[in-house]
């Protein structure tokens, strides 16, 4: 393409190199105590946590809010115009203030911070100068500093930001291995993310049960069975006994298999059970739902179905393609 400016690969990494350093230089002037007293309130909050922010560090504190948030503490983001026009009014003694600002001079949380003290609410916050005025109204201000932008010119908000999302994804996390937010609770937020359907999902959620499940006799023939295959549409079918016992599984590689060892003048006399895998690998319609992929997938010989068995009876089949279908 014409008229473009070469883009040079170098650069781009020396940007990328450029926000690390900065995150690293933050790392290393942590200040212990005031992180443990940023966490302690924040794991000690009753309400919800509030984060203000304007401009690019309002981005930055939505971002908080959400990690907090996914993490086990509710959280909300507050625009500080807002907050000065009503929306003060979710943000009560039992809540924490998280305000985010390079500057720590930023003019809309300054006219803030009298309510806040008014109302007895602890405000953490996240600045990149700590003899600013919101950092010294703050019960507690952790450091984001960032020497120099990202870029030719120094002037577009990069470093800086990168380290203040990195400050506030430090103290989400901690906050919540002090909270003791197992992976299941994680994952109970995530519903739609791959943790969340691993552990969240059960083989009742994604078996085929019902009149979905397709089943038939010991004693069905050849043509019944296929049959019962084919309107299923699952590669297979369940033998069961009367009482729901499962007998054994036809799957479409059982009826290859058997159409290649037998005399075609003898199909018309198979039945089910001559056809069918007697004692199949089945699953709890209890158990989670990658538990049963793994179980499909790592053995010598892959499986593409399971049978489904409740306290004895046959309830189901679940299949392998509707696992990788729904993302696990």
């Amino acid at each position: 393409m014409t008229g473009l400016v070469p883009v040079s690969a170098a650069g781009a990494a020396e940007l990328l190199r450029h926000e690390a350093d900065a995150i690293a230089a933050a790392a290393d002037r942590l200040d212990a105590r005031r992180f443990s007293e940023a966490v302690e309130i924040l794991a000690r909050c009753t309400g919800a946590v509030a984060t203000v922010g304007a401009g690019t560090s309002g981005i930055v504190a939505r971002k908080i809010a959400a990690t907090l948030t996914s993490t086990g503490t509710p959280a909300l983001f507050v625009h500080p115009g807002d907050a000065l026009h009503g929306g003060l009014g979710v943000i009560g003694p039992d809540e924490v203030v998280i305000a985010v600002s390079n500057s720590g001079e930023t003019d809309e949380l300054s006219a803030l911070l009298p309510y806040f003290r008014s109302r007895g609410v602890k405000v953490i916050a996240i600045v990149g100068k700590l003899d600013s005025t919101l950092a010294n109204a703050a019960a507690v201000a952790l450091d984001a500093f960032a020497e120099r932008e990202a870029g030719p010119h120094g002037l577009v908000p990069t470093a800086s930001v990168a380290v203040a999302l990195a400050v506030g994804d430090a103290l989400a996390l901690t906050v919540m291995e002090v909270k003791g937010i197992t992976r299941e609770a994680f994952a109970a937020n995530h519903p739609s993310g791959r943790l969340g359907r691993r552990l969240t999902l059960r083989v009742r959620d994604v078996m085929h049960a019902g009149d979905r499940h397709p089943v038939t006799r010991e004693d069905a023939p050849l043509l019944e069975v296929l049959a019962a295959i084919t309107s299923g549409g699952l590669g297979a079918v369940n033998v069961l006994a009367d009482d729901a016992r499962l007998l054994g599984i036809v799957t479409d590689g059982d009826v290859r298999r058997m159409l290649q060892r037998c005399d075609p003048s003898e199909l018309g006399a198979r039945r089910a059970g001559e056809i069918m895998t007697g004692e199949p690998t089945v699953i709890d319609p209890d158990a989670m739902a990658y538990d049963a992929l793994q179980l499909m997938e790592k053995r010598p010989s892959q499986i593409a179905v399971l049978p489904v068995v409740e306290a004895g009876r046959c309830v189901g089949i679940v299949r392998l393609h509707d696992l990788v279908r729904i993302g696990l």
